[in-house]
């Protein structure tokens, strides 16, 4: 090989390199743009709490993998008037009941999920799981658990027990809609 022809191959391998890097670049700002959408303000919550963007991108494509194993299902219709009447008969025995109201929600919505196929786990692994579908009301969720929380240590007001029902009724709302989420790939 002369001088020349070593030149070009030198310049060939360093343009692949570039595309290669470039494409590299492309390809991860593509995967967080696709994530961000599909997981809105939970996609800020997960960055945050894992401080590094790609970790939290890959706890993020991990939801969603496990996600798709579960057979989510609509509720027959006889089964979302029931919930329904469960949540008025919980939510108007607040005024009386706020303590009680709290933790009657927490269970209709916690049996919501069971009935629409997500399975029980621990709080946080149901919070993650939620997040998948329900993204923005997923923080809700919560902030809810977490009144309950406090209310069960003595720690919660009956202003912090009122958001905590309202909170619960967001996702108790999209859970109890008919149709199943519509799944944005990332």
């Amino acid at each position: 090989m002369d001088q020349h022809q070593v030149t070009i191959l030198i310049a060939v391998i360093a343009a692949v390199a570039v595309i290669a890097v470039v494409g590299f670049f492309v390809s991860r700002k593509r995967r967080s743009q696709q994530l961000r959408q599909r997981f809105g303000p939970e996609y800020d919550r997960v960055v945050k709490k894992e401080g590094e963007v790609g970790r939290a991108e890959g706890v993020l494509e991990l939801r969603a993998k496990r996600r798709e194993e579960f057979e989510l299902r609509p509720l027959p219709e006889a089964t979302r008037a029931d919930f329904a009447d469960r949540w008025r008969i919980t939510q108007s025995q607040f005024v009386d009941d706020p303590k009680g109201s709290v933790t009657r929600a927490d269970q209709v919505v916690s049996e919501l999920m069971a009935s629409r196929g997500y399975p029980m786990g621990d709080f946080e692994l149901r919070a993650a799981d939620i997040s998948v579908d329900h993204p923005v009301v997923v923080e809700n969720y919560r902030a809810a658990h977490d009144i309950a929380l406090r209310h069960s240590r003595g720690q919660a007001s009956t202003e912090d027990l009122r958001k905590a029902m309202v909170y619960y009724r967001s996702l108790f709302d999209e859970l109890l809609q008919d149709s199943l989420p519509k799944r944005k790939e990332a």
